[in-house]
């Protein structure tokens, strides 16, 4: 007789046995110290966890959970940014412990927490540089990963904090070009370290590729067209346009390049899935996990999506590399239609900044709200 548990391990299992890591795009206070990660790791085949500045925004917002360390921090009269720091930094650190044993298990390929740089710096190179620099002394655990902007001054400051032997997850990657410049960059960077006597063993990357934020948007430009043709392509460019960047990453991690690290122990920079939750409830919850199945890839879920893929999630195997002559098809098509993907990718690439951006400050202005009168309670 098959149990609900036993069958919500077994569709879990078949994906992570498909070579897929399932990361959990999600962090609080409460679900560190309910037990509630630990839970998922052991029940749902939970090897890493994703966060960014929207994921904390919603956490820390809240209040719940943090009462405690936001008095301590008004008393002592630290900054809103020191604020954020500490507590942020301290459910990274709380998380990265408790998957310490599968950094273990897996050699660090798995077992890993990202942090995000300052959204604010996006722009800014050194400014990046250094703030990664000093999120990875600041949490202080040999897995946690630093999440650096796939914009253009976010590139050499990848090159940078990779070759200082961080791990890096770059985020933000919308468009097939920018794609190629992330690899790019984190060859580079351990070129760099390899120069400098560095370890490569233990330096790991992913580069965090976003797919239902295209959809979103080709869908809304296709339906303002409005003819069969353009309906008929909904729903297909955020498939097409991951599946591509499956075959670059493919290309790059077979080529001479990539061939010389690999003597030298390097590890490849992993494809990750991000934007991994539907948008458009016309289609199946578990669309960007069914249909985005490789060896070698990250999908990061948030839990709706992890819950979703448990109960009703459709397993078959490798659904991306046999893809690659229709994905190139339907990018065409969509194009033909005047739906500019050049466009397309460049506005959401600004967009998510601009998103990340204004949930920091979301954050800050919170966190100021109650610093301010846990310190007035404490006069």
């Amino acid at each position: 007789m098959t149990t609900e548990a036993t069958t919500t391990a077994g569709t879990l299992k078949r994906l992570s046995d498909e070579g897929v890591s399932i990361w959990l795009d999600d962090l609080s206070r409460k679900r560190i110290e309910s037990g509630n990660l630990a839970e998922l790791i052991a029940g749902k085949n939970v090897v890493g966890v994703t966060t960014n500045p929207s994921i904390f925004q919603a956490a820390i917002g809240s209040g719940e959970g943090y009462e405690e360390q936001l008095a301590d921090l008004a008393v002592r009269g630290v900054t809103v940014d020191e604020a954020v720091r500490m507590m942020t930094t301290a459910d990274v650190r709380a998380a990265a412990d408790i998957l310490r044993p599968v950094y273990d298990a897996t050699a660090g390929r798995d077992g890993r927490v990202s942090i995000e740089v300052d959204p604010r710096l996006a722009h800014h190179t050194a400014a990046t540089i250094a703030e990664a620099k000093q999120l990875a002394w600041l949490v202080d655990r040999a897995n946690v990963m630093i999440k650096i902007p796939a914009t253009k001054a976010g590139l050499p400051a990848i090159t940078e904090v990779v070759a200082q032997g961080i791990s890096v997850n770059v985020t933000l990657i919308f468009s097939l070009e920018r794609y190629r410049e992330v690899m790019d960059a984190y060859l580079a960077g351990l070129e760099k370290a390899a120069a400098k006597g560095l370890d490569l063993s233990g330096i790991h990357s992913v580069a965090s590729f976003f797919v239902s934020r295209v959809d979103s948007e080709i869908d809304k430009r296709l339906t303002a067209i409005g003819t069969d043709e353009a309906l008929a392509l909904k729903g297909r460019a955020a498939l097409a346009n991951a599946r591509l960047a499956y075959e670059a990453y493919e290309e790059v991690f077979g080529g001479e390049r990539w061939i010389a690290l690999a003597g030298a122990k390097a590890n490849k920079q992993r494809p990750l899935w991000a934007s991994t939750g539907v948008k458009d409830p016309a289609y199946k919850d578990t669309l960007y996990v069914d249909e985005l199945v490789a060896p070698g890839t990250v999908n990061t879920m948030p839990e709706a999506t992890l819950n979703a893929t448990a109960d009703h999630g459709e397993i078959t195997g490798d659904t991306v590399t046999g893809g690659y002559a229709q994905a190139r098809a339907d990018l065409a098509a969509v194009e033909a239609l005047g739906v500019s993907y050049d466009e397309v990718v460049t506005q959401l690439e600004d967009e998510g900044v601009a998103k990340f951006a204004v949930a920091w400050q979301d954050l800050l202005d919170a966190v100021k709200k109650s610093l301010s009168s846990k310190g007035a309670d404490a006069a």
